[in-house]
């Protein structure tokens, strides 16, 4: 059975892709996006691919809207947050607990570095989401999300923008100017203490597959799930998760998103799978 998949090139996906690792029953026809989440509104949207790698908040937003999408239980990218919110020091000092009515740009409001981090800052620093003057410059995957945030003016880039002065802070980015500086001062001092208080590691993407695959062709959604699973056990730089720490990750992301109304309520970690993905956890 051929299967039409979008899968990002990562360490724990490697083996799986350059063909090391074959199935009797499966292959794959990999879709080229350059990023891989530019795949990912084409999935939501129109239900291109069998598989897809996916966003953790874009499949969570999905699914409060219906999407024919279930979860597996393979996590391709992981990473601590922290790194990736910036300030201008040319402005002066920016503490996470001094951004209050400022100026925030992040790519997106929906972007799932996004929503971690104003989770980060809004339950471990104090700071008033609902204070910060959001600057957006893109859509989200799922189109029938309300977003009520400020557009930046066409053309605006949002590394610039923090440059000229117009956004005192972003989220979601990295950069090599030496102006611009992380607004948590010490961030291997922040992740370790984050990680000591919530006993867990973000999750970035998992993998989902189509409701119809699943519901039709259940050996294949678990010959899939066989095969990524070895293809990240023959990476030692893959991301590892035993079940109770996806488990413990996601229910974070999801508490996070609910608070910050990308969802209309928090779903119980089991709901995000069903019968045949929870079996596989």
């Amino acid at each position: 059975m051929r299967l039409r998949t979008l899968l990002g090139d990562h360490p724990g996906t490697a083996a799986l892709k350059n063909g090391s690792i074959k199935s009797d029953s499966v292959s794959f026809d990999f879709a080229q996006y350059s990023p891989t989440n530019k795949g990912f509104k084409p999935m939501v949207r129109e239900a291109a691919f069998d598989v897809s790698e996916m966003a953790i908040v874009t499949y969570l937003m999905a699914k409060s809207f219906g999407k024919p999408m279930v979860l597996l239980p393979d996590v391709v990218v992981a990473r601590f947050q922290h790194g990736h919110a910036l300030y201008n020091a040319k402005q002066g000092t920016l503490k996470p607990a001094d951004l209050n009515g400022k100026r925030v740009g992040i790519r997106s409001f929906t972007t799932t570095t996004g929503a971690w981090l104003r989770g980060i800052l809004a339950n471990d620093h104090g700071v008033d989401l609902d204070s910060i003057n959001w600057v957006t410059f893109e859509d989200a995957h799922v189109a029938e999300f309300r977003d009520t945030t400020k557009r930046a003016p066409a053309g605006q880039q949002i590394i610039q923008m923090l440059v000229d002065g117009e956004l005192d802070a972003v989220l979601g980015e990295k950069s090599e100017q030496t102006d611009l500086k992380p607004l948590f001062a010490d961030v291997a001092a922040e992740e370790k203490s984050w990680f000591a208080r919530h006993k867990a590691m973000p999750i970035n993407h998992m993998v989902v597959a189509s409701r119809t695959l699943s519901d039709r062709n259940p050996d294949a959604v678990r010959e899939v799930h066989r095969l990524l699973a070895e293809s990240a056990a023959a990476s030692p730089a893959a991301p590892r998760f035993s079940a109770d720490e996806m488990r413990r990750s996601l229910q974070l992301i999801i508490g996070y998103c609910a608070q910050q109304k990308l969802i209309p309520r928090a779903f119980t970690v089991d709901e995000l799978f069903d019968d045949v993905t929870l079996a596989l956890i």
